[in-house]
């Protein structure tokens, strides 16, 4: 049966009426309900289902929901999520949103494909956004940029070398010989954050006294992002909520997502900033006299007569340099340079209701406060998420990075040859310029010229990088009561790294010695990691909600790491086979590490929150590759302030919480194994046993971490409280045992003892005054650690720094792993403690008339000791500033290294800094379409600090961060930070800075 055409025309309209009658339209306007702006990127949507809108720049929206939807929900980050009612006669619904300033509504991370609002959190997850990060005053590097932002973190600058190098320590000590650094995972992606040393080594002899610790102060991996892409970190400081990373979380983890476009018109913006840089501070050099400089041959009262004819020779030098006007501020001429900041991004995105991109460049460039160092970095990211259906989505990220830093030669040497060794024993009065044939002078109080030394050499760091990633989500099953997801995830991060150290042979400390040295490392590193993940939320009634995980994650990663020494130089000649003698070392490393893992959280009536998992994992580290290890976790959250009996009025989150739960730490990578090492034995190749014997029953490091905690927020999240308590134990902590000789080795892997850290973090939320015309945001962050060590199946020993009778770390059971201890005159006795007794920030910003800001941050440590040997070199080159200052009658440069006394050079490094501060101005535009926004400011990093500290920073390491991976690293350690030896200065830097919106 056929109808006739007119009667399927009439039908046709029959459904579609009908199909119009079943859908309702809804639009409006959303704004700031405090200074009532339009707010772009806001998300409507219908609850438990995919349809929904996003705000257009104007604020407005429009949305279609099936006839009878009951409600819309609308979020927004930085404002309370609302959920709006609907009737069958709405059609406009304008909307206000209020400012979350407790960020109870903020979505963060709780498993490796889960995720909690922050109002039902168990953990003290600390977050940073991207504005907090890089737009108060921006940092050279990401890992400068987190300073002073993260409670229960010790973060310390290794040195000012440009290009970076931080240490980051989260809740103490977690490894003596491990790895103690955080993870880094960047958009799903885990991101290598190795320092590789440059074999600087060879020239300074800087680990010939009997410490093996890499000293060629190397920048860390980490540097090579570039804050300005960064959206949001959010930072799991123990255990208790990074459990789910296994055997990879016992430092911390650090999530960081970088920035992802919005559907609507396409925005662009350029960044433009102009500043320089200066050293921090200086120490000061001495001021000579004449009989001061004869002084350096000996006294007067010395009858040898050629200590007399030196001591003459010396007073006649200085006489005719003082009559000449050639005095010299050596250290003010290596470190005073002004250096220019130039930093340039530019930004796209934008995209549809499919796709959304957003493409970034940046170019970065700074010059160093010494003469030929600096740092140059180039980044491109292009971020793509696309929904290839309502149920399937991709997204894509890709990020390119090429570095290249000129970190000049500093830090300890024993062959006199670094800038500020070589400083330590140079008078003011000796000349070091060149003439006017460009030849430098020979320093006779030191092996090498400084200046010669720092014009004529080169140290560069090279780094070719991509990063990549992508995630694919598929919603398997969906009804009003379950919703079934899978996520798969995977990444690459792949670097090329070439180091480069040139020596000519007409340097002073050459000329007699390897007649110029060459030094070439280059490196490949790849890492890979995919993961796959099944997860249903299950939600029978509106008091109810069921969130199952289960996963599987594989991680694998390779290292070549090539380092060429060639002596013996052709002159001018820089390329290894210009050279008589060559020296190849070569290290490589392979891993393969996978886990499984399930989780299952419930939440009661959005008041309660239970969660529990489990992670199994293994490693080729490991000495049984085969044996999974197991990482559970459990916790608890009970916000009271939700429940139906609270009735305190301003009080909208009264939140108690614990959390346990377990992570390792695998053993670095060949202590299972007793290395072979090649060598020329009667003119033929051959190899020798290596001293250090491996264990094939080396374990992974088990940390075990209990924490509980408070949450408080009133008078609508204007004032937020904070408070958490964590106990965190260590065991199997990796240890070296030192061995019979009668076995042919030295020492031997093995899991020899127990941590602990116990710790307090506090942190209180204020706006003090929110109007239209003024506000005020201020965060104050107080924490504190004890460490402990429980367990030690060897004698005490010393584990870092250069002995007893200058201060060195010492691992005893019962003390403090942070403990210091040193020679005072024949007794070895507790001199120090380089764990801070507390930290605290304070941040503040004020917004004025809607479009002046005003922003800072002050970071105060209190207490914590550095073993300060650069001291120590300048009194044993007679150069202090207060070297002719008495002491009990004597020289102080005289008294202190010769009262026998170790704790003399173990000196308090507490400071009181502003790290941050800018002012902004947003420059109101009326009647353009063109540009919809211009900011300009200024900043200051650092510029003001305030310690007792002798040296020129109190934040300083002369051994880095530990996560080393070549065979230099076999005496790296997690306690070596706060010794400082003679460091590249640390800096403060100021910049103006101009932002356009198109």
């Amino acid at each position: 049966m056929f109808l006739p055409k007119s009667s399927l025309l009439v039908l046709l309209c029959l459904c579609s009426t009908l199909a119009l009658f079943a859908q309702q339209n809804i639009s409006g306007h959303i704004k700031d309900a405090v200074n009532g702006r339009p707010v772009p990127g806001v998300t409507i949507r219908v609850p438990n289902t995919n349809k929904g809108t996003i705000s257009d720049a104007s604020g407005a929206y429009t949305l279609t929901v099936p006839a009878g939807t009951p409600s819309i929900q609308v979020s927004y980050t930085g404002y309370k999520t609302q959920t709006l009612k609907l009737t069958p006669a709405t059609s406009v619904l304008n909307i206000s949103l209020e400012e979350d300033f407790a960020r109870l509504d903020e979505v963060v991370v709780t498993g490796l494909a889960t995720n909690v609002k922050r109002s039902n959190l168990a953990n003290a997850v600390a977050t940073i956004s991207g504005r907090e990060l890089n737009g108060v005053a921006p940092a050279q590097t990401f890992d400068a940029a987190l300073s002073g932002k993260v409670p229960g973190a010790l973060i310390t600058a290794n040195s000012g070398a440009p290009g970076g190098g931080f240490s980051v320590k989260m809740r103490g000590i977690t490894s003596i010989f491990g790895n103690s650094q955080p993870l880094y995972v960047v958009d799903g992606v885990f991101f290598n954050n190795s320092s590789i040393p440059a074999g600087l080594n060879d020239v300074s002899g800087a680990a010939t006294a009997g410490n093996p610790n890499n000293q060629d102060n190397p920048s860390s991996r980490i540097a090579d992002l570039n804050p300005e892409d960064i959206e949001n970190i959010e930072i799991l400081k123990g255990a208790s909520a990074a459990a789910m990373y296994g055997a990879k979380a016992a430092a911390g983890v650090i999530i960081i997502t970088t920035k992802k476009g919005k559907s609507g018109k396409t925005k662009v913006s350029v960044n433009q900033e102009l500043g320089f840089v200066k050293v921090r501070h200086l120490m000061g050099v001495r001021q000579f006299t004449a009989e001061t400089a004869a002084d350096l041959a000996g006294t007067g009262d010395n009858p040898d007569p050629a200590v007399q004819a030196r001591r003459d020779a010396y007073k006649a030098q200085f006489n005719a340099a003082q009559s000449a006007g050639k005095i010299y501020d050596y250290e003010k001429e290596m470190y005073g340079e002004t250096g220019q900041v130039l930093n340039t991004g530019l930004s796209i995105s934008g995209g549809g209701d499919k796709t959304t991109f957003y493409l970034s460049g940046n170019r970065r460039q700074e010059e160093g406060i010494v003469k030929n160092t600096g740092y140059f970095n180039n980044s491109v990211r292009l971020n793509i998420d696309h929904k290839i259906s309502d149920r399937i989505s991709l997204g894509v990220t890709t990020n390119y990075i090429n570095s290249s830093s000129d970190r000049g030669l500093t830090n300890n040497d024993n062959n006199g040859v670094s800038y500020g060794v070589a400083l330590s024993s140079t008078p003011d009065f000796v000349e070091l310029h060149p003439n006017a044939l460009g030849e430098y002078p020979r320093n006779p109080f030191a092996a090498s010229n400084p200046l010669e030394t720092r014009d004529k050499m080169r140290n560069n760091e090279q780094t070719n990088r991509f990063v990549g990633g992508a995630n694919l989500d598929i919603r398997i099953q969906q009804n009003d009561r379950s919703t079934t997801r899978f996520i798969g995830r995977g990444g690459v991060d792949y670097y090329n790294y070439k180091t480069a150290a040139l020596f000519p042979r007409d340097l002073q400390f050459e000329e007699n010695g390897q007649q110029g040295h060459s030094i070439q490392g280059n490196t490949n590193n790849i890492n890979t990691n995919i993961g796959g993940f099944f997860a249903n939320t299950f939600t029978p009634n509106d008091k109810i909600s069921l969130t199952s995980t289960a996963g599987a994650t594989l991680e694998t990663g390779f290292m070549d790491n090539i380092l060429t020494v060639a002596t013996n130089l052709v002159s001018g000649q820089s390329n290894l086979d210009a050279s008589a003698n060559t020296t190849t070392h070569q290290f490589r490393q392979k891993y393969r590490d996978n886990g499984l893992f399930i989780q299952e959280d419930l939440s009661l009536i959005e008041a309660i929150t239970l969660s529990a998992g489990v992670r199994f994992d293994r490693s080729t580290n490991n000495g049984d590759y085969k044996k999974y290890y197991v990482f559970p976790k459990g916790s608890l959250s009970w916000n009271i302030a939700k429940m139906k009996f609270w009735n305190m009025a301003g009080v909208e989150n009264l939140k108690i919480r614990a959390a346990y739960g377990q992570s390792g730490n695998v053993p670095p990578y060949s202590s299972k194994f007793t290395g072979m090492l090649g060598s020329n034995i009667g003119g033929y190749p051959g190899i020798l046993v290596d001293n250090l014997q491996g264990n094939p029953a080396i374990k992974p490091e088990r940390q075990a971490e209990f924490e509980t905690g408070l949450d408080v927020s009133i008078l609508s999240g204007r004032v937020s409280l904070e408070a958490t308590y964590y106990n965190k134990n260590i065991y199997d902590v990796l240890l070296r045992h030192s061995l019979p000789g009668s076995t042919g080795y030295a020492s031997e892997w093995k899991n020899s003892g127990n941590l602990k850290n116990q710790g307090i973090e506090l942190g209180l939320t204020l706006v003090p005054v929110n109007t239209a015309n003024f506000k005020w945001n201020s965060t104050i962050n107080w924490w504190m650690n004890r460490s402990k060590v429980t367990k030690l199946l060897i004698p005490p020993y010393a584990i870092g720094a250069f002995g007893n009778s200058l201060g060195t770390f010492y691992l005893e059971e019962g003390q403090p792993a942070t403990q210091i201890k040193g020679t005072v005159g024949s007794e070895l006795k507790l001199i120090g403690n380089s764990e801070p007794k507390f930290q605290m920030s304070f941040f503040n910003e004020l917004t004025i008339y809607k479009n002046f800001s005003f922003r800072f941050l002050i970071h105060w440590k209190k207490g914590g000791d550095n073993i300060n040997l650069t001291q120590l070199l300048t009194d044993a080159g007679a150069t202090s500033p207060d070297f002719d200052n008495l002491i009990n009658g004597t020289k102080a440069g005289i008294y202190r290294p010769s009262a026998g006394d170790a704790s003399i050079y173990v000196q308090d490094a507490s400071y009181l800094r502003i790290r941050e501060i800018g002012l902004y101005y947003n420059v109101p535009l009326k009647n353009t379409n063109i540009i919809k926004g211009i900011r300009v400011g200024i900043s200051a990093n650092n510029f003001f600090t305030w310690t007792k500290y002798v040296g020129y920073d109190p934040e300083v390491s002369n051994f880095g961060s530990n996560t080393i991976t070549t065979a230099q690293s076999r005496g790296s350690n997690g306690l070596s930070t706060g010794v400082d030896v003679t460091p590249f200065p640390a800096s403060k830097r100021a910049s103006f800075h101009v932002g356009i919106d198109l």
